[in-house]
């Protein structure tokens, strides 16, 4: 005979239990544990930089080391002074110099970002309906230049542009042209060297993204007697927006600031921020000048993507 209680249902084992509750508390301590370690990241190497940078932003130019004067100052009876100096901030807007070099910096990343874009969307699409043994060999190859330095990459641009560079020299050898033509430190250089460095990464999410998508829409659509220009402009592009969207912003941000490649391959004939804020950190050593473009640039790269996630948000929202 099994034992009941009053009200006739067996007993709860206790150490059932007690197993279930420990079982139960050690999950959502390991749940907690994952989602720390990403916060904790961005605390430690974004905010944590930017709060230092914004701070030195809004300090005083001093000559001394470091060249600017601290924020808090102690007075009479320990009262702390603050002292928040806004004119780097509107020195910014005063000299046209800062304002060109943004126009510049964002038309150039725009720019570059359309092309990586018209280049890398066929090459990915490729890729997606290509056989299973030439799929790997092909992205492969997309990958490969990641196990050469950025560095050396772009000083080969450098010898293939050059006035006696290799395709100068081929240019002549085929009879096209008489005279080399001037194709390192130009606007075009710095357009080559920002495509070649990130078509990789505006063609992986790409992929990533036709990867997922079901074939039967496209044959849906075929049999619904849609052409095939018809059938991917309204099925496959729209459910590849994501993937643009993503390859995007990996390839506008980073060639935003960057200094590398219009300093090598533009020759300094190219101003771009990056260049600037490493005049304004090195030669002229104003931080507080440089500290607040930083904080100006990195707002103009943070907004795009609060504007996308303010609409995917809605969207899901509204789904």
């Amino acid at each position: 005979m099994i034992d009941t209680d009053e009200i006739g249902n067996p007993p709860v084992d206790s150490n059932s239990t007690l197993k279930k509750r420990l079982l139960h508390s050690l999950q959502h301590n390991w749940k907690s544990v994952v989602v720390f370690i990403p916060y904790f990241w961005l605390l430690l190497f974004f905010f944590a930089p930017f709060f230092i940078v914004l701070k030195i932003s809004l300090a005083e130019p001093a000559i001394a080391s470091p060249p600017f004067l601290p924020m808090t100052e102690w007075i009479d009876d320990g009262i702390i002074q603050i002292k928040l100096v806004f004119d780097n901030f509107t020195y910014l807007w005063e000299d046209d110099l800062y304002f060109n070099t943004y126009i510049n910096s964002i038309k150039i990343s725009s720019i570059s970002t359309l092309l990586c874009l018209l280049i890398g969307y066929p090459m990915a699409y490729a890729i997606v309906r290509a056989s299973h043994t030439y799929k790997h060999i092909l992205l492969m190859l997309i990958i490969l230049p990641f196990w050469t330095s950025f560095l050396l990459r772009v000083y080969a641009w450098m010898g293939l542009l050059a006035d006696q560079g290799t395709i100068n020299n081929l240019l002549i050898s085929l009879g096209i042209i008489d005279d080399p033509i001037r194709l390192l430190y130009t606007p075009f250089a710095v357009y080559v060297g920002i495509v070649y460095t990130y078509l990789p990464f505006m063609i992986l999410p790409l992929y990533a993204n036709m990867e997922k998508l079901d074939a039967s829409l496209r044959e849906a659509a075929a049999d619904l007697g849609a052409k095939p220009v018809a059938t991917f402009l309204t099925v496959t592009l729209p459910l590849t927006i994501p993937g643009i969207v993503a390859g995007s912003l990996l390839v506008f941000i980073p060639a935003t600031g960057e200094f590398v490649i219009p300093d090598l391959l533009g020759g300094g004939n190219v101003l771009m921020i990056g260049r600037l804020l490493y005049n304004e950190f090195t030669a002229n050593h104003d931080w507080p000048v440089a500290s607040a473009v930083a904080i100006i640039l990195l707002i103009v790269l943070v907004l795009p993507m609060m504007l996308y996630q303010n609409v995917q948000g809605r969207q899901v929202d509204n789904a």
